[in-house]
């Protein structure tokens, strides 16, 4: 019922209908709301499908009619085609043009059929999802096992150090990309600190490559009070961004700006950031000067240094939101109270992060 709702207000608001007072309160929802604004950004991309269909439908017709007129004026071999040429010269400008139209109009929806195709392959291209290559090491674990004689000692396992998570409640919780434990036997998690965890993935959203991991740990107590809080509102531009995260076995601080409010392709579910990244950042947080939580790191543009996308807070809390039933009680507890406010960098980083893991991924 509310997607109902919500489609007859983008619906209203798209065609103008909508009262002014109305309009006021919808844009500022638009601006808070990132998904309401993709179900706005892809109806109106319909909307547009769908009336080049109908024009190019019209131009057919007309183009139907003209050659019946056509066919109906045409007179019998032996008498003089003046008809013919009557009508030729009276409609050659009409059909010229109508044929011109028509084929760019084919060619228009060639071009836009196309378009549609390249965001795909653009995105294989030039999008990269930040995790480490794995292939060398299964390829040197099945070596190990080829040439293993004893087939009854146990095969070793190999580890990928694959990317980063962070705590998002204190009682096991963390979140990661999915493609970070995707294929995985088991995973584990380790910070600064030392402190390692056994966890097991609760909950995927492969639409924004999130997922929810929660340690299963007997001798897990709790991660403590985070010192970060989530931002529920969009960034600004320009603002100043840092993140903390794994491409290697050490934490490593990575800092820039908030350079765009989309993502990849326009994206409107991610921003874009001028940090360098590495394989091994993904999943990690992003985080503005005051300490609070406005992204997850989720890849970048390949060959293009310091353009890198980061999935927006208000995702990652609608799908806290859509937990089981029998996780969202503990991991809908978020902390509210942000200690990184007013501190400087390097006691931010103190504080942030031993909340901050290198995902381990056991195949």
């Amino acid at each position: 019922m509310l997607e109902y709702r919500a489609y007859e207000q983008i619906e209203s608001y798209l065609k103008g209908d909508m009262a002014a007072e109305d309009k006021v309160a919808f844009e500022a929802l638009l601006r808070t709301d990132a998904r309401l604004a993709e179900q706005l950004r892809e109806h109106k991309q319909l909307l547009q499908t769908l009336q080049g269909f109908g024009q190019r439908r019209n131009l057919r017709q007309q183009l139907n009619r003209f050659h019946s007129e056509l066919e109906s004026d045409t007179v019998a071999p032996t008498a003089a085609p003046a008809g013919w040429k009557v009508y030729w010269n009276r409609h050659a400008q009409t059909i010229a043009v109508a044929a011109s139209v028509s084929l760019l109009s084919v060619f228009g929806a060639l071009w836009s059929v196309q378009q549609l195709k390249a965001p795909v392959r653009q995105q294989t291209a030039r999008y990269v999802e930040l995790r480490r290559e794995v292939e060398r090491l299964k390829k040197t674990q099945t070596a190990i096992i080829n040439g293993i004689n004893d087939a009854s000692k146990p095969a070793p396992r190999s580890a990928a150090f694959s990317g980063t998570g962070f705590a998002i409640s204190a009682d096991g919780f963390l979140v990661t990309s999915s493609h970070v434990v995707e294929g995985a036997d088991s995973v584990l998690i380790e910070n600064a600190a030392g402190h390692k965890y056994k966890v097991t993935e609760v909950y995927r959203d492969q639409i924004h490559d999130l997922s929810i991991l929660k340690v299963s740990d007997p001798a897990f107590v709790s991660f403590g009070n985070l010192p970060y809080t989530f931002k529920t509102q969009e960034s600004d531009l320009g603002e100043r961004v840092y993140t903390l995260g794994y491409p290697r076995e050490d934490i490593v601080f990575g800092e820039g700006s908030l350079s765009s409010s989309t993502g990849f392709e326009g994206d409107t579910t991610a921003y874009q950031i001028s940090i360098p990244l590495n394989p091994g950042n993904s999943g990690g947080p992003l985080l503005d000067d005051k300490g609070n939580l406005i992204g997850v790191i989720s890849g970048k543009q390949a060959g293009q240094e310091g353009a890198s996308f980061a999935i927006k807070s208000a995702y990652l809390l609608q799908m806290i939101s859509e937990l089981p039933s029998e996780d969202t009680s503990s991991a809908a507890v978020l902390q509210r109270n942000n200690t990184l406010s007013g501190q400087s960098r390097p006691q931010q980083l103190k504080k942030l992060k031993d909340y901050v893991f290198v995902v381990k991924v056991y195949n």
